[in-house]
């Protein structure tokens, strides 16, 4: 089976083309090939495939093998994946997500992607459909103790949940220790991934991330956006705000027009090879 591997700020996945590729067990082939040292390495499996509703579909799998309702970065990867590659010459597309259609728009230079927008959608705040197990109309910084520790949380769902913590350094915190306590913390009955978010400036946050399914990132694409929604209905931010990932930098803008989030940053080829099954 042949593959593509590429990154978004170092949210790095492992990408197939079914159109030309039949994968017939995605599940167990990410939990295999994301391994490092035995497989390819990444942060999971992406599949590229034909879509009735939208220009192409995208199913994406975590590196533990979980199903993940959608992702930003790669939604970027798969723009810069289709054009390079042949399969559209269209500059504006539409990508089918389990978490419902997400348009997409290429920024191309002498034949090749050079950063790709991606419109987000409408952050969800209703904690029922996030979800979280609370009641009420918002989470807004609500107090959770982890490890006899006070944190606060703010819920976002950009097609997948989101709890958010705001703190003063993120480089500190162990989050291979906190962010798995509060992944699979009783409040989240599909889990959550969790940001932790500095603010440097209206302007400039930093954020560390620790992935549902996959532990802590270089970058989440979906949580950035979460963190941006969080940050303005706290109060700590403007509504466009460059984003500091540990793997590079992302431009966040939360339109008060249309209420939507949208993001812009770059993709990346790693490599190609073929998967011997």
């Amino acid at each position: 089976m042949h593959f593509t591997k590429m990154q978004g700020i170092g949210n790095d996945y492992i990408y197939v083309n079914c159109f030309e590729e039949n994968v017939q067990d995605p599940e167990a082939l990410s939990l295999v090939m994301s391994k490092p040292h035995f497989g390819v390495s990444s942060d999971g499996l992406v599949l590229i495939e034909p879509s009735d509703g939208a220009d192409f579909g995208m199913r994406i799998f975590n590196s533990d093998g979980s199903e993940a309702e959608m992702c930003g970065n790669a939604l970027r990867c798969i723009g810069k994946y289709v054009f390079e590659k042949g399969l559209t010459d269209k500059t504006d597309l539409v990508i089918a997500t389990k978490s419902g259609l997400r348009p997409i728009q290429l920024q191309v230079e002498n034949g090749k992607v050079t950063r790709v927008m991606v419109d987000m959608g409408t952050p969800e705040l209703n904690p029922r459909l996030i979800p979280v197990a609370l009641p009420g109309e918002i989470v807004l910084r609500h107090r959770l103790q982890i490890m006899g520790q006070t944190h606060f949380i703010t819920c976002v769902s950009m097609g997948n949940p989101h709890a958010v913590l705001f703190v003063r350094d993120p480089e500190v915190l162990d989050l291979g220790v906190l962010g798995p306590m509060i992944e699979h913390h009783p409040l989240f009955p599909h889990r959550t991934n969790v940001e932790f978010v500095r603010v440097i400036s209206k302007e400039i946050l930093q954020m560390r991330v620790w992935e549902r399914g996959a532990g802590e990132t270089l970058a989440c694409g979906s949580g950035a956006c979460a963190a941006l929604v969080a940050a303005v209905l706290c109060g700590l931010s403007s509504r466009k705000v460059s984003m500091k990932l540990v793997g590079g930098n992302l431009n966040l803008y939360w339109n008060p027009d249309d209420n939507h989030v949208y993001q812009t940053g770059p993709a990346e080829f790693v490599f190609e090879g073929e998967w011997q099954a």
